[in-house]
């Protein structure tokens, strides 16, 4: 699936926010036969997968709503692979940027468990 402009730009300012915020960004649009993580970031020595939405109104419970249970579900198996790389198995967590229309960002930390 091919990056919106939008979207390419929500996950832009989504990556700049969090590196303002001291993280540090490892890989952006990992894809795997499950799906795609946006971003993977490091804080300290925990591993951040992030989940970047944006949407332009409210209807239909906005941003957060769209990461429903499905989504949660493709988000780990994808975690899940791209650990499977790794020569050990950091502390991780899932996060969610949220954007509304005028770009303003919501982190929510430890969106959803694994």
């Amino acid at each position: 699936m091919a990056l919106t402009k939008s979207g390419s730009r929500a996950e832009l300012l989504a990556a700049q926010f969090l590196q303002r915020h001291g993280l540090k960004l490892v890989e952006s649009n990992f894809r795997s036969r499950f799906g795609e993580i946006d971003l993977i970031l490091r804080e300290g020595e925990t591993l951040v997968f992030a989940e970047v939405r944006q949407r332009s109104h409210s209807n239909f419970g906005g941003a957060a709503a769209s990461i429903d249970s499905r989504k949660q579900h493709r988000l780990i198996l994808t975690a899940q692979h791209y650990l499977a790389a790794l020569p050990h198995i950091p502390p991780c967590r899932f996060d969610a940027l949220l954007l509304d229309a005028a770009e303003n960002i919501e982190w929510v930390k430890n969106a959803f468990e694994a």
